[in-house]
Protein backbone atom coordinates (compact mmCIF):
# COMPACT_ATOMS: atom_id res chain seq x y z
CA UNK A 1 0.00 0.00 0.00
CA UNK A 2 2.45 2.33 -0.84
CA UNK A 3 0.20 5.64 -1.43
CA UNK A 4 -0.92 5.35 2.00
CA UNK A 5 2.59 4.60 3.78
CA UNK A 6 3.81 7.77 2.01
CA UNK A 7 0.63 9.38 3.54
CA UNK A 8 1.04 8.35 6.66
CA UNK A 9 4.77 9.23 6.71
CA UNK A 10 3.70 12.71 5.46
CA UNK A 11 0.96 12.81 8.44
CA UNK A 12 3.95 11.70 10.73
CA UNK A 13 6.42 14.49 9.65
CA UNK A 14 3.79 17.35 9.90
CA UNK A 15 3.34 16.01 13.63
CA UNK A 16 6.78 16.36 14.54
CA UNK A 17 7.54 12.31 14.55
CA UNK A 18 11.09 12.35 14.36
CA UNK A 19 11.37 8.41 13.33
CA UNK A 20 9.21 5.79 11.85
CA UNK A 21 9.86 2.42 11.39
CA UNK A 22 7.59 0.02 9.72
CA UNK A 23 8.13 -3.69 10.18
CA UNK A 24 5.85 -6.43 8.39
CA UNK A 25 4.40 -8.84 10.59
CA UNK A 26 6.34 -11.66 9.34
CA UNK A 27 9.43 -10.69 10.62
CA UNK A 28 7.87 -11.49 14.27
CA UNK A 29 8.34 -15.00 13.14
CA UNK A 30 11.32 -15.92 15.83
CA UNK A 31 9.72 -14.43 18.26
CA UNK A 32 7.47 -16.42 21.14
CA UNK A 33 4.07 -15.37 22.12
CA UNK A 34 4.60 -13.65 24.60
CA UNK A 35 6.23 -11.26 22.76
CA UNK A 36 4.45 -11.42 19.74
CA UNK A 37 2.22 -8.70 18.45
CA UNK A 38 -0.37 -11.14 16.92
CA UNK A 39 -1.11 -12.15 20.45
CA UNK A 40 -2.34 -9.06 21.02
CA UNK A 41 -4.23 -8.22 17.59
CA UNK A 42 -3.94 -11.32 15.62
CA UNK A 43 -5.32 -9.30 12.50
CA UNK A 44 -1.62 -7.57 12.82
CA UNK A 45 -0.19 -6.79 9.00
CA UNK A 46 2.41 -4.16 9.99
CA UNK A 47 4.14 -2.90 13.08
CA UNK A 48 4.99 0.57 13.37
CA UNK A 49 7.75 2.05 15.53
CA UNK A 50 7.48 5.76 16.55
CA UNK A 51 10.19 7.50 17.96
CA UNK A 52 10.54 11.16 19.37
CA UNK A 53 13.68 12.25 20.42
CA UNK A 54 15.52 12.65 23.46
CA UNK A 55 16.83 16.79 23.27
CA UNK A 56 20.19 16.91 24.02
CA UNK A 57 19.81 19.61 26.31
CA UNK A 58 17.73 17.71 28.41
CA UNK A 59 21.34 15.81 29.43
CA UNK A 60 23.21 18.89 29.77
CA UNK A 61 22.26 19.02 33.62
CA UNK A 62 22.57 15.30 34.01
CA UNK A 63 26.24 15.05 31.82
CA UNK A 64 27.12 18.20 34.52
CA UNK A 65 25.91 16.64 37.63
CA UNK A 66 23.99 20.12 38.46
CA UNK A 67 20.31 19.69 37.06
CA UNK A 68 18.06 16.20 36.76
CA UNK A 69 14.49 17.56 36.86
CA UNK A 70 14.91 18.56 33.27
CA UNK A 71 15.89 15.01 31.80
CA UNK A 72 13.40 13.84 34.10
CA UNK A 73 10.80 15.94 32.60
CA UNK A 74 11.38 16.33 29.01
CA UNK A 75 13.69 13.19 28.04
CA UNK A 76 11.55 10.63 29.96
CA UNK A 77 8.32 11.56 32.14
CA UNK A 78 6.62 13.83 29.54
CA UNK A 79 8.49 13.04 26.41
CA UNK A 80 6.86 9.21 27.02
CA UNK A 81 3.76 10.35 28.37
CA UNK A 82 2.63 13.26 26.92
CA UNK A 83 4.78 14.46 23.76
CA UNK A 84 5.65 10.69 22.28
CA UNK A 85 1.66 9.82 23.23
CA UNK A 86 0.48 12.55 21.61
CA UNK A 87 2.42 11.67 18.85
CA UNK A 88 1.10 7.81 18.94
CA UNK A 89 -2.48 8.34 18.97
CA UNK A 90 -1.88 11.42 16.20
CA UNK A 91 -0.21 8.38 13.58
CA UNK A 92 -2.80 5.87 15.04
CA UNK A 93 -6.07 7.98 14.50
CA UNK A 94 -5.04 8.64 11.07
CA UNK A 95 -4.68 4.95 10.40
CA UNK A 96 -8.55 4.81 11.81
CA UNK A 97 -9.93 7.40 9.49
CA UNK A 98 -8.11 5.64 7.40
CA UNK A 99 -10.25 2.46 7.74
CA UNK A 100 -7.87 0.53 9.46
CA UNK A 101 -7.83 -0.38 12.93
CA UNK A 102 -4.74 0.61 14.63
CA UNK A 103 -3.88 -0.56 18.57
CA UNK A 104 -1.09 1.98 19.97
CA UNK A 105 1.04 0.48 22.77
CA UNK A 106 3.47 1.59 25.30
CA UNK A 107 7.62 0.66 25.47
CA UNK A 108 7.22 -1.61 28.39
CA UNK A 109 9.90 -3.57 29.74
CA UNK A 110 9.57 -7.05 28.68
CA UNK A 111 11.07 -8.43 31.61
CA UNK A 112 7.73 -8.18 33.22
CA UNK A 113 6.25 -11.68 34.16
CA UNK A 114 3.05 -12.83 32.98
CA UNK A 115 -0.48 -11.12 35.65
CA UNK A 116 -3.28 -13.62 34.92
CA UNK A 117 -4.22 -16.58 33.67
CA UNK A 118 -4.60 -17.85 29.70
CA UNK A 119 -8.30 -16.86 28.34
CA UNK A 120 -8.01 -20.07 26.39
CA UNK A 121 -5.73 -23.32 25.60
CA UNK A 122 -2.96 -22.43 24.07
CA UNK A 123 -2.80 -18.71 24.25
CA UNK A 124 -0.18 -16.89 26.36
CA UNK A 125 -0.81 -14.70 29.53
CA UNK A 126 -1.88 -11.81 30.21
CA UNK A 127 -0.07 -9.42 29.77
CA UNK A 128 2.00 -10.22 26.38
CA UNK A 129 4.53 -7.07 25.87
CA UNK A 130 6.23 -6.13 22.84
CA UNK A 131 10.09 -5.45 23.07
CA UNK A 132 10.28 -2.00 21.93
CA UNK A 133 14.03 -2.11 21.12
CA UNK A 134 13.53 -5.85 19.67
CA UNK A 135 10.50 -4.62 17.37
CA UNK A 136 12.70 -1.15 16.50
CA UNK A 137 15.49 -3.27 14.52
CA UNK A 138 12.98 -5.31 12.79
CA UNK A 139 11.57 -2.05 11.70
CA UNK A 140 14.62 -0.79 10.58
CA UNK A 141 14.92 2.31 12.93
CA UNK A 142 18.20 1.26 14.11
CA UNK A 143 20.38 -1.67 15.71
CA UNK A 144 21.38 -2.62 19.14
CA UNK A 145 24.66 -0.81 20.42
CA UNK A 146 27.27 -2.30 22.27
CA UNK A 147 25.88 -0.25 25.26
CA UNK A 148 22.82 -2.38 25.03
CA UNK A 149 20.57 0.61 23.88
CA UNK A 150 18.95 1.57 20.41
CA UNK A 151 21.02 3.57 18.21
CA UNK A 152 19.73 5.14 15.19
CA UNK A 153 21.61 7.22 12.04
CA UNK A 154 20.20 10.04 13.39
CA UNK A 155 20.09 10.91 17.33
CA UNK A 156 22.31 7.38 18.28
CA UNK A 157 20.78 6.40 21.92
CA UNK A 158 18.78 9.51 22.59
CA UNK A 159 15.25 8.44 21.74
CA UNK A 160 11.88 7.28 23.05
CA UNK A 161 9.81 4.67 21.39
CA UNK A 162 6.44 3.57 20.89
CA UNK A 163 4.58 1.09 18.91
CA UNK A 164 1.20 0.82 16.66
CA UNK A 165 -0.12 -2.54 15.12
CA UNK A 166 -2.27 -2.14 12.52
CA UNK A 167 -4.13 -4.73 9.68
CA UNK A 168 -2.97 -2.17 7.03
CA UNK A 169 -0.51 -3.58 5.36
CA UNK A 170 1.99 -0.94 4.63
CA UNK A 171 5.30 -0.56 2.85
CA UNK A 172 8.18 -2.32 5.15
CA UNK A 173 11.06 -0.08 6.15
CA UNK A 174 13.94 -2.02 5.19
CA UNK A 175 16.48 -3.29 8.25
CA UNK A 176 18.91 -1.19 8.83
CA UNK A 177 22.52 -2.09 7.28
CA UNK A 178 24.24 1.39 8.46
CA UNK A 179 26.86 -0.11 11.25
CA UNK A 180 26.38 2.65 13.99
CA UNK A 181 28.01 1.12 17.03
CA UNK A 182 31.97 0.89 15.99
CA UNK A 183 32.47 -1.35 19.28
CA UNK A 184 34.51 1.94 20.78
CA UNK A 185 33.52 0.68 24.40
CA UNK A 186 33.58 4.05 25.63
CA UNK A 187 30.30 3.07 27.35
CA UNK A 188 31.86 0.33 29.12
CA UNK A 189 35.28 2.34 29.84
CA UNK A 190 33.00 4.76 31.26
CA UNK A 191 31.48 2.78 33.95
CA UNK A 192 32.59 3.96 37.41
CA UNK A 193 30.51 0.27 38.39
CA UNK A 194 32.29 -1.59 36.06
CA UNK A 195 28.83 -3.36 34.99
CA UNK A 196 30.27 -4.42 31.31
CA UNK A 197 32.10 -7.19 31.94
CA UNK A 198 31.88 -9.82 28.50
CA UNK A 199 29.84 -10.13 25.25
CA UNK A 200 26.85 -11.02 23.95
CA UNK A 201 25.83 -11.37 20.34
CA UNK A 202 22.54 -10.30 19.00
CA UNK A 203 20.92 -11.86 15.91
CA UNK A 204 17.49 -9.86 14.49
CA UNK A 205 15.95 -10.44 11.14
CA UNK A 206 19.58 -11.55 10.05
CA UNK A 207 20.93 -8.64 11.78
CA UNK A 208 23.98 -9.58 14.12
CA UNK A 209 24.94 -7.26 16.83
CA UNK A 210 27.41 -7.36 19.73
CA UNK A 211 26.45 -5.86 22.80
CA UNK A 212 28.21 -5.85 26.40
CA UNK A 213 27.07 -8.41 29.24
CA UNK A 214 25.80 -6.07 31.71
CA UNK A 215 25.83 -7.22 35.57
CA UNK A 216 22.00 -5.88 36.06
CA UNK A 217 22.79 -6.22 40.16
CA UNK A 218 25.62 -3.37 39.88
CA UNK A 219 23.34 -1.66 37.09
CA UNK A 220 20.70 -1.44 39.00
CA UNK A 221 22.74 1.18 41.80
CA UNK A 222 24.06 3.47 39.49
CA UNK A 223 24.19 7.05 40.63
CA UNK A 224 25.34 8.45 37.20
CA UNK A 225 22.31 9.41 35.68
CA UNK A 226 20.67 5.76 35.45
CA UNK A 227 17.64 5.57 37.33
CA UNK A 228 15.23 1.96 38.49
CA UNK A 229 12.42 1.25 36.18
CA UNK A 230 9.94 3.41 36.06
CA UNK A 231 7.36 0.53 34.95
CA UNK A 232 8.11 -2.86 37.19
CA UNK A 233 10.98 -3.73 39.86
CA UNK A 234 12.30 -6.66 37.24
CA UNK A 235 12.54 -3.89 34.12
CA UNK A 236 15.97 -3.04 33.40
CA UNK A 237 17.28 0.09 34.29
CA UNK A 238 16.34 3.24 32.47
CA UNK A 239 19.82 4.02 31.20
CA UNK A 240 19.30 6.33 28.54
CA UNK A 241 20.66 9.64 31.12
CA UNK A 242 23.78 7.51 32.86
CA UNK A 243 27.40 8.18 32.08
CA UNK A 244 27.47 5.33 29.88
CA UNK A 245 25.00 6.02 27.32
CA UNK A 246 26.24 10.32 27.78
CA UNK A 247 29.67 8.32 26.34
CA UNK A 248 27.70 6.88 23.43
CA UNK A 249 26.37 10.47 22.18
CA UNK A 250 29.63 12.24 22.89
CA UNK A 251 31.60 10.14 20.26
CA UNK A 252 28.98 9.01 18.09
CA UNK A 253 28.79 12.81 17.58
CA UNK A 254 32.46 13.38 17.40
CA UNK A 255 33.49 10.20 15.32
CA UNK A 256 30.07 11.59 12.74
CA UNK A 257 28.64 8.28 13.01
CA UNK A 258 25.14 10.31 13.50
CA UNK A 259 23.10 13.16 11.64
CA UNK A 260 22.13 14.77 14.16
CA UNK A 261 25.02 17.27 14.90
CA UNK A 262 25.59 20.65 16.72
CA UNK A 263 27.86 23.69 16.78
CA UNK A 264 29.45 22.76 20.28
CA UNK A 265 30.85 19.24 21.10
CA UNK A 266 28.49 17.44 23.89
CA UNK A 267 31.23 16.81 26.00
CA UNK A 268 33.00 19.17 27.01
CA UNK A 269 34.58 18.35 30.77
CA UNK A 270 35.40 15.17 32.26
CA UNK A 271 31.87 13.98 33.73
CA UNK A 272 31.47 13.63 37.37
CA UNK A 273 31.25 10.11 38.30
CA UNK A 274 29.88 8.48 41.67
CA UNK A 275 31.40 4.93 42.56
CA UNK A 276 29.74 1.60 44.08
CA UNK A 277 30.48 3.13 47.63
CA UNK A 278 28.80 6.09 46.66
CA UNK A 279 32.15 8.13 46.84
CA UNK A 280 31.99 11.04 44.31
CA UNK A 281 35.43 11.10 42.11
CA UNK A 282 37.20 14.09 41.79
CA UNK A 283 38.21 15.79 37.97
CA UNK A 284 39.74 18.54 37.09
CA UNK A 285 37.06 20.31 35.35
Amino acid sequence: MPDLTSQLKSFADKHRVDLIGIAPIERFNDVPPEHHPASIFPEARSVLVIAKRIPRGALRGVEEGTHFTSFELYGRSWLIDRVLAIATISVATFLEDNGWEAVPLQDLPPQIPPSGKPVKHGLPAPNVIVDAKDAAVRAGIGEIGYCGELLTPKFGPRQRLQLILTDAELEPTPVCEMQICDMCMECAKSCPLGAMQGEVKIVICGKEMLTAQIDWDLCRHCKNGASPNPYHPLGLPDRLGAICVRSCVDYLERAGKIASTFTSPFRRRPPWEIDHTGRTKLQKR
